[in-house]
């Protein structure tokens, strides 16, 4: 019965190509008989490749993550969705799958399309996803945040400041690949006290100049000039002289200020903290060290 309600509903929206999964290539024969039978003229019909996931089994709505609602929640951008899916068995023309909608348009051909089944590559998907976020303009990139941080729980509502937030968005823009990834990225800025990882907390201070750094980088803050390219003059003559890399040596400072080793920029990042909360969190950190 379902061939026959599925020929009946396509002769009425007068359906003239049939696309579908290669699945259902042996009910082609008979529902080509019931159009011809029902006095219509068949489609044209295509089959294409199943997608699979990583187990190289068919995608299933049971098994797998395969509503597009999710991966809205998640940050994924319609766009990048798009151009993603549209790899999946085909490849545009050049060098790059990174392509805009008129053209996939213009270059499509059915024919072109691979016979193997098409691995549904999550993590390949959230690097289109990065692209398409570094290519948005600043303005574009904090329109599509403020849902994600409107609707977060990582910080108390009331702390939020969108000026402080348009003041970080470059810098959050070229390091996530999703925009669900935003507001662990900035909520040092908007927390009282920054979320302590125990993990990078313990190795990062276990270092023999940790202490030391966080002394001297905090007692040259009342008196620096307040901008980036200054308060990292100030580590880099600190870590020359302790015959140190500056990476080593901004880590016990990072953790002190953001709670984690990773996140935007760090000396950009104290610029829009400001100095009286920067000294504030320094001490607190001195202090934790005992």
């Amino acid at each position: 019965m379902f061939l026959l309600a599925n020929v009946v509903d396509d002769i009425e929206m007068r359906i003239t190509n049939v696309v579908r999964a290669e699945e259902h290539l042996p009910n082609t024969p008979k529902q080509q008989m019931l159009w011809e039978a029902l006095g219509a003229a068949p489609p044209i019909w295509a089959h294409v490749p199943v997608l699979v996931n990583e187990q190289r089994k068919k995608l299933s709505k049971r098994r797998d993550k395969v509503a597009l609602e999710q991966y809205r929640e998640e940050g994924i951008l319609p766009d990048a969705m798009i151009n993603y899916l549209m790899t999946l068995g085909w490849a545009p023309a050049g060098d790059t799958e990174i392509v805009p909608w008129s053209s996939m348009v213009e270059e499509f051909r059915l024919e072109d399309v691979n016979h193997s089944p098409a691995f549904f590559d999550i993590k390949k998907l959230a690097s289109f996803n990065g692209d398409y976020i570094r290519a948005m303009t600043l303005d574009a990139f904090i329109e599509a945040a403020a849902p994600v941080l409107a609707s977060t729980d990582a910080w108390p509502t009331d702390r939020f400041d969108a000026d402080v937030f348009q003041k970080a968005a470059p810098l959050v823009q070229t390091r996530v690949v999703t925009l669900s990834e935003i507001p662990g990225m900035v909520d040092f800025l908007f927390l009282e006290n920054p979320t302590i990882d125990d993990d990078a907390w313990n190795k990062t201070m276990s270092a023999d100049f940790a202490r030391e750094v966080l002394n001297d980088f905090a007692a040259a803050m009342p008196s620096v000039e307040w901008n980036h390219d200054s308060l990292k003059g100030i580590l880099e003559v600190w870590t020359e002289s302790h015959g140190l890399k500056l990476g080593k040596t901004q880590a016990p400072i990072r953790v002190a200020i953001t709670g984690r080793t990773v996140g935007p920029p760090l000396f950009e990042s104290l610029e829009i903290l400001g100095r009286e909360e920067t000294v504030r969190r320094l001490a607190a950190g001195i202090a934790r060290l005992g």
